[in-house]
């Protein structure tokens, strides 16, 4: 799922330099995987140990790029099948001065608010969101470095992506289309799906 994560990255002819954040203490087998696999000549690989937390590992991840990089995407190795023209949506984004982007789907279910129960307990509705108006977040997500970077210094909050820590600042998140093989994989069912996208690249473009 790495190999195939970084490989998202790296075929974007818009990205010259990807940092992959290792396990605190797995920066050499991380390193040595990303050896035995080639990637395109023009893309540099950094790894660096990562930390603690998601939050504390994008901001090692940040504080390891070097200058002269001003538009940032923060990508997770769960989503290991997203195509290059989303990841390049989502830099073109940026270029036109949107200071943080996400790509998203529109909700396929209906979804409905609850009052949490005791675990095995059933759970009271309380509301059902106009379900036009959600999205389902996937990434990469891209920023401008510099509002990346004041967001990680201002919010200590612990959040579940880092556009959250932007809207916290007050700025403006968009999103652009997402796409649906860019699915997170956590479940079996998900790994599954995942050979046979990749089943069907392997017929189509021999990769």
């Amino acid at each position: 799922m790495l190999i195939h994560a970084v490989h998202a990255m790296a075929d974007s002819r818009a990205v010259s330099l990807v940092v992959v954040v290792a396990p605190p203490d797995g920066a050499p087998e991380v390193r040595s995987l990303l050896d035995a696999h080639a990637l395109p000549d023009r893309t540099d690989v950094l790894v660096v140990p990562g930390g603690e937390s998601r939050q504390e590992s994008v901001k090692l991840g940040l504080d390891a790029l070097p200058p002269g990089y001003d538009i940032v995407l923060v990508h997770d190795a769960a989503r290991p099948l997203v195509p290059v023209d989303t990841v390049d949506t989502v830099i073109e984004a940026v270029r036109h001065g949107a200071p943080a982007v996400v790509p998203a789907l529109p909700l396929a279910d209906t979804v409905k608010q609850v009052e949490p129960a005791a675990p095995g307990e059933p759970e009271p509705v309380v509301a059902t969101p106009d379900r036009s108006l959600l999205r389902a977040v996937q990434t990469p997500q891209g920023f401008d470095r510099a509002t990346l970077v004041r967001a990680h210094e201002t919010v200590t909050d612990d959040v579940t992506d880092d556009a959250s820590m932007v809207e916290q600042l007050g700025l403006t998140v968009v999103t652009v289309p997402g796409h649906e093989e860019a699915f997170k994989v956590t479940r079996p069912l998900d790994l599954v799906l995942a050979e046979a996208v990749l089943a069907r690249r392997r017929l189509n473009d021999g990769f």
